[in-house]
């Protein structure tokens, strides 16, 4: 007789079904309730907390901007007495000297640019660029050339105003670069916004740093700088007699010139600086990625050997059951699966071949890259040294001759306060 099979287990009523169903149902609802809840008070808080962060922000911004314009107000004051003192100082110092010195520093000026565009001739490779600083120094020396043949006259000495009206200007130029950057600064902060890369936590950012004046110092410092240039100034004008415009503007030019040269090397210094970094950065995210690179064709050929073995495993099971006798010779699911073991098997170290030859020619090309890099590294060394050795030549033009010692070694042309031990290593040996 058939027997009709029951699942085992434990059977519910149906009175039972239906309360754990209205369970799940009522605890469904209050949850969404609870959750619907929760959320509008998020939504409440958010917008709150938004608004009053943007307003914040925007009176914070404001009152940046203020300050930028009372700073600003305050540091073309004073860009007008270094303008007016500048004048002095220069007015002075055309009646201080003689036209045989101003003649003999115009000899210097002209030395010091030829040994420049020499010393820079030395540039290897790519770097032998026609640069503003090479093009500055062709226009120094056709400047320093038309200056040296209208300079004609003496000049008398007020050697002791010069030093007041020096100090005076040193005070103004201190007090005017120090509002440049503070409005710089303020610029800064005004520029920044919350999608700002370079904003993050500072360590006790609200704290009131040592010497911090009020603006009621502040005010006073500033009017007392400018009272005192335009003292220096009025004393200045009194020993002042006669002026020769030739002369004046000879200087102007030639100062001028030799500001705007310095600058051109100060940046292009800057630039290979940085063009220098780049590539040791460069060089050692290369030189980690060829170390990453070869740990990884290593795992990889340890990886294809394991395959190997395993496959050799597999090929030698499929031959020993090749021995079963009679009917035991038959096709059986271990032989499929001994067969589709080393198809997958064989596929594997296929593919694990072909990426381990992807990666050694990968691996090839960063040591050729690498190569470029070094080479380029050399270069700019050489460039940097070559530009440094040049600033220190020019130094002759703002240091007696008599007290000028050079800081920069003329044959090995390494400095020390710009090359390390290992770049000048790397110097020599290239």
């Amino acid at each position: 007789m058939a027997t009709l099979s029951v699942k085992p287990g434990q059977r519910y009523t149906l009175p039972d079904w239906r309360t754990h169903f209205d369970l799940i149902a009522t605890n469904a609802e209050r949850q969404r309730l609870a959750s619907h809840q929760i959320r509008q008070e998020g939504r409440v808080l958010r917008n709150e907390t938004n608004n009053q962060t943007k307003w914040d922000e925007y009176d914070n911004r404001t009152r940046l901007l203020e300050r930028i314009e009372v700073v600003n107000r305050a540091k073309e004051t004073l860009d007008k007495c270094l303008t007016d003192i500048d004048t002095e100082i220069y007015a002075l110092t055309q009646m201080k000297e003689e036209a045989e010195r101003a003649l003999q520093a115009k000899n210097l000026q002209l030395d010091v640019a030829i040994e420049n565009l020499t010393l820079r001739e030395s540039r290897r490779d790519i770097d032998v660029v026609k640069d503003p600083v090479e093009e500055e120094l062709h226009k120094e020396v056709e400047v320093i050339d038309a200056t040296t043949k209208d300079l004609q006259q003496k000049v008398s000495e007020a050697f002791e105003q010069l030093c007041l009206l020096q100090e005076a200007r040193q005070q103004l130029n201190f007090a005017h670069r120090g509002k440049t950057e503070a409005v710089e600064i303020d610029r800064t902060c005004v520029s920044l916004n919350i999608n700002s890369p370079n904003i993050s936590y500072k360590v006790n950012p609200t704290r009131v740093p040592i010497g911090t004046l009020t603006p009621e110092e502040w005010d006073q410092i500033t009017q007392y700088n400018k009272d005192r240039a335009e003292a220096e100034m009025k004393a200045a004008s009194d020993l002042r007699e006669a002026m020769a415009l030739t002369i004046a503007q000879t200087e102007n030019e030639l100062e001028a010139q030799r500001v705007a040269t310095e600058f051109a090397f100060r940046k292009r210094l800057h630039e290979v600086e940085q063009a220098l970094d780049e590539l040791r950065w460069q060089e050692k995210n290369t030189l980690e990625e060829i170390a990453e690179m070869e740990e990884d064709i290593r795992r990889l050929e340890d990886d294809i050997r394991a395959k190997v073995v395993n496959l050799k495993l597999a090929h030698t099971r499929l031959e020993t059951r090749t021995y079963r006798s009679n009917t035991e010779l038959c096709r059986d699911q271990a032989q499929h699966g001994l067969t589709d073991e080393v198809h997958q098997l064989e596929g594997t170290i296929a593919c694990l071949n072909q990426k381990l030859a992807q990666l050694q020619d990968a691996l090839d090309a960063l040591y050729k890259h690498l190569d470029r890099i070094q080479a380029n590294i050399v270069y700019k060394l050489n460039s940097l040294t070559l530009d440094n050795k040049c600033m220190d030549v020019r130094r002759k033009l703002t240091i007696p001759a008599e007290k000028f010692v050079p800081e920069v070694d003329t044959f090995n042309r390494t400095t020390n306060r710009t090359l390390s031990p290992l770049k000048c290593r790397q110097l020599e040996l290239a």
